[in-house]
């Protein structure tokens, strides 16, 4: 038998919030090491899932129709293995946010968590990129690869902000969904539905980028740093007002501690 409000075998709201609020805590506390070696993971975990993206879309229309959802069921996989077999992810280490305004954590213990976790990310979505570069195994999906990074960055600079906010919202329901789930299935059927739907509308999550750009330029499209570099600006800002504003302050400000 469940309490829960909706007859649903899962943690009550705000049970899920203190959870959140106790992982906070308890990630801005991991040694350097341990900190940075879940963050690489973490970035190739999100890796696997983009390469597993592009190969599904090869042969279809990027933009539209439902081979986009079914790219996007594809793409969980990344958060499925973060979430399942344990990683550090920039995108939902926003729900941090809970524990720094309750002042369970300094905003320096945050900033340090996301800071290594941030580089950590980079380092594994890049490894990964050179692997399935020299791999062979995306040859076959060179033009929807080049194709996925010339949309990325052609984007404008207010669009990729946009579309990183409303990414991120999806990315730390499908956080917080999983946190309420009890079982290894229910967690996973939690991530799917978020994380489909925000690849399926065509948004932008930073870390995905750290791969899904180096692939384009291994398959043949042009890459210039500045403009990496300025896509992933824009949409990791939007990355975190999205998840710590649009998520982690809302929850909190439903369900935490009231002063």
């Amino acid at each position: 038998m469940t309490d829960h409000p909706t007859g649903i075998d899962a943690y009550k709201p705000a049970e899920i919030e203190q959870l959140v609020e106790n992982a906070g805590i308890a990630k801005a506390r991991l040694g350097l090491v341990q900190m940075f070696t879940l963050a690489v993971l973490a970035g190739a975990f999100i890796a696997m899932g983009a390469a597993a993206y592009t190969m599904v879309m090869s042969g279809t229309v990027p933009g539209f129709g439902p081979a986009r959802f079914l790219g996007g069921i594809v793409f969980s996989l990344g958060l499925i293995l973060v979430v399942i077999a344990g990683a550090e992810l920039f995108t939902g280490n926003a729900l941090m946010i809970i524990a720094a305004v309750d002042r369970k954590i300094s905003i320096a213990e945050m900033g340090r968590a996301w800071g290594i976790v941030y580089v950590g990310n980079f380092v594994g979505a890049i490894g990964m990129a050179v692997l399935f570069a020299y791999s062979g195994t995306l040859a076959g999906a060179s033009e929807t690869a080049m194709k996925i990074t010339a949309g990325k960055l052609s984007l404008p600079w207010d669009e990729a902000l946009i579309r990183a906010i409303l990414c991120n919202i999806f990315v730390c329901l499908a956080v917080w969904l999983a946190l309420a789930a009890r079982t290894v299935m229910g967690k996973i059927l939690a991530i799917i539905w978020p994380i489909a739907s925000f690849v399926m509308l065509g948004l932008e999550h930073s870390i995905a980028n750290m791969y899904l750009i180096p692939q384009g330029f291994f398959a043949g499209a042009a890459v210039d740093i500045p403009g990496m570099a300025g896509n992933l600006f824009w949409v990791t800002l939007g990355n975190i007002i999205g998840g710590a504003g649009g998520v982690g302050l809302a929850y909190r400000l439903a369900y935490g501690k009231k002063s």
